[in-house]
């Protein structure tokens, strides 16, 4: 069979099985496979032309609920490298376990997963077995580990092309740390420094800047809070003048706006980037980081 053939018979795999996955490169480039968003973008920006990714989450979809199909889990088992965050995909967690792919960046080994750093705990708000908030790359120096990891890996991957990789992860580095900096920056003096989003995703976000989340919702936002945990998040916002609830892009903004009702306050968007729909702030990770950070410094009054 030719390679023309069969690069259209996968193309028409893909197209019949409704998956959003990038089909096999036809010039044995290197594929990898991600979870989910944010590891896509770092794995596009480090690898540019030299690899093929291919995302396991299809785009607009929560990755804490993405069911693999039986295409993107041979996808997985054939990838050149996995980049995954246990805890957070439990159908990616089991696919791994089942295909053993044949190289692993595990970022949980990459760097250290806390139980709701930057949490006041105000009820259950834990959901995933591990316990753990596997949010990380809400903090930008926790993200610049990451593309330094993955930058290694793929100069294990395919050696030829390792000074390319290690050029585009340093410009990726110093583009995180400038956002770091903004960031730090942009919230050194803020009136306020409790904020209420949907759910427990900014933690590491919050124990980085010295912010505290009272998270309405758990790990996963598909968990509805108690009536108990809903009546502490109100008492909380009220003694700490919080001024906004914050909804998500990829979620019912419902609740956040209910709360923010019986409270008279407004409303506006935290997007934990788990995923780059139309709604969006903007098209890319960076782009949506800094979109979240004037959110915050207009919700809490910082000069």
């Amino acid at each position: 069979m030719s390679r023309l053939l069969r690069y259209l018979l996968t193309v028409a795999v893909i197209v019949l099985t409704g998956c959003t996955a990038i089909a096999p490169s036809q010039d044995n480039r290197p594929v990898v496979v991600v979870g989910l968003y944010p590891f896509q973008w770092a794995a596009q920006s480090v690898g540019g032309d030299d690899v093929v990714v291919v995302s396991l989450t299809q785009p607009g979809a929560d990755p804490h609920d993405a069911e693999l199909s039986a295409t993107q889990v041979k996808q997985l088992a054939n990838a050149d490298l996995v980049v995954f965050l246990p805890g957070m995909q439990a159908a990616t967690d089991k696919a791994i376990v089942n295909t053993v792919p044949k190289r692993l960046l595990n970022v949980a080994d990459v760097v250290q997963l806390s139980a709701l750093p930057g949490t006041k705990q105000v009820g259950a708000v834990g959901d995933p077995s591990s316990g753990l908030d596997p949010h990380v790359w809400l903090d930008p120096a926790r993200m610049v580990a990451i593309v330094s990891a993955l930058s290694q890996e793929l100069a294990q991957v395919d050696p030829a092309h390792a000074a390319g990789y290690s050029s585009r992860a340093a410009t990726v580095i110093a583009d995180l740390q400038r956002l770091d900096t903004e960031y730090a920056t942009g919230l050194a003096q803020c009136e306020i420094v409790t904020f209420v989003p949907s759910h427990a995703a900014f933690g590491y976000l919050a124990q980085r800047y010295g912010l505290i989340q009272v998270p309405i919702s758990g790990l996963a936002p598909d968990i509805e809070p108690s009536p108990a945990r809903l009546a502490n998040v109100r008492r909380i916002a009220q003694e700490t003048s919080v001024n906004t609830i914050f909804f998500e892009t990829l979620s019912s903004p419902a609740l956040a706006e209910t709360l923010a009702d019986d409270l008279g306050l407004l409303t506006s968007v935290l997007d934990p980037i788990e995923g780059i729909t139309d709604a969006s702030a903007a098209s890319d990770y960076l782009g949506v980081m800094r979109a979240n950070l004037q959110a915050l410094r207009e919700a809490n009054n910082c000069r």
